[in-house]
């Protein structure tokens, strides 16, 4: 068996598709993660969103900012962007059922037997993977239950930016979605900046830096496999793993694979589909 995360799809579903050829993927024995953005932006939303949730245990989705933009569009009639390509999931026939499905994914996906936890975004500093968990469940409660019209209504905004244990109610909430869903960069008091999107080789600041440079407890004694930011180049920082390589703009989607010893890299151009197998690095 097999075990490949696989990094933002966003509706490339071909793109998908050659790269699980390309790897020689065996629906039958081996399984996929992926790390969230499964839709929008893309061509092909609705195909990519009913082939991961017909892989059924298969494969583990975490939700990215775009599944949850999906979710409070259906849910809770949240106006679409010009830019999005979400319509012709809300207009399917088993829109209901995809939807219902999307909604009971989680934020984090942990294994201890291959010592990585999966998220979209990150891990805030200071959080354990117990913590980070248990913050996750907060969130995911709320999505899978009847007051998810209110939670997404208050789901935007990037406020608080700052964790704090008392926080409470939706203010907790959406600092908690803001973690794992659209965190970058954070302040040097930890506070979220949400606006910083570039590469961190682009930044003309001191101010802000990624979160995994800040001193962390999750990552302390795990591996960390997160998507979300494609002008990250797609690599290994420290213990955690890049893999938003930027498909939807023309550039690659990413594997990794984690059942070894030492993670295997492959990567595939989304214009041109050549393969690139590639060594860890630190």
């Amino acid at each position: 068996m097999a075990v490949y995360v696989i990094g933002d799809v966003q509706g490339c579903f071909q793109s998908l598709s050659k790269l699980l050829k390309a790897i020689n993927y065996n629906h039958q024995r081996d399984r996929l993660w992926f790390v969230g953005d499964l839709v929008n932006r893309g061509p092909q939303s609705l195909e990519t969103l009913r082939f991961i949730r017909d892989l059924g245990d298969r494969a583990i989705t975490v939700l990215g900012n775009h599944d949850l933009h999906l979710l409070a569009a259906h849910y809770n009639g949240t106006k679409l962007r010009s830019n999005d390509t979400l319509l012709p999931i809300l207009e399917a026939p088993d829109c209901v059922e995809l939807l219902e499905w999307l909604r009971f994914r989680p934020l984090i996906h942990h294994e201890i037997e291959f010592n990585f936890a999966m998220v979209h975004a990150g891990i805030y500093p200071g959080w354990t993977i117990g913590d980070a968990c248990q913050r996750a469940k907060e969130v995911e409660t709320a999505l899978r239950s009847s007051q998810i019209t209110e939670f997404l209504h208050h789901m935007y905004g990037n406020k608080p930016a700052q964790w704090n244990d008392e926080l409470e109610s939706i203010d907790r909430l959406r600092f908690i979605t803001n973690v794992f869903t659209r965190m970058r960069y954070l302040k040097s008091d930890k506070s979220l900046d949400l606006s910083t999107k570039g590469a961190p080789s682009r930044l003309n600041s001191d101010e802000v830096k990624p979160w995994f440079e800040f001193k962390q407890t999750a990552i302390k004694h795990n591996r960390i496999v997160f998507g979300h930011w494609s002008t990250l180049p797609t690599n290994q920082y420290g213990s955690c793993f890049a893999l938003d390589s930027g498909c939807l703009w023309g550039g690659r989607i990413t594997a990794l694979r984690i059942d070894k010893k030492t993670p295997r890299w492959f990567s595939l151009s989304c214009d041109v589909g050549t393969l690139v197998p590639r060594k860890s690095t630190r």
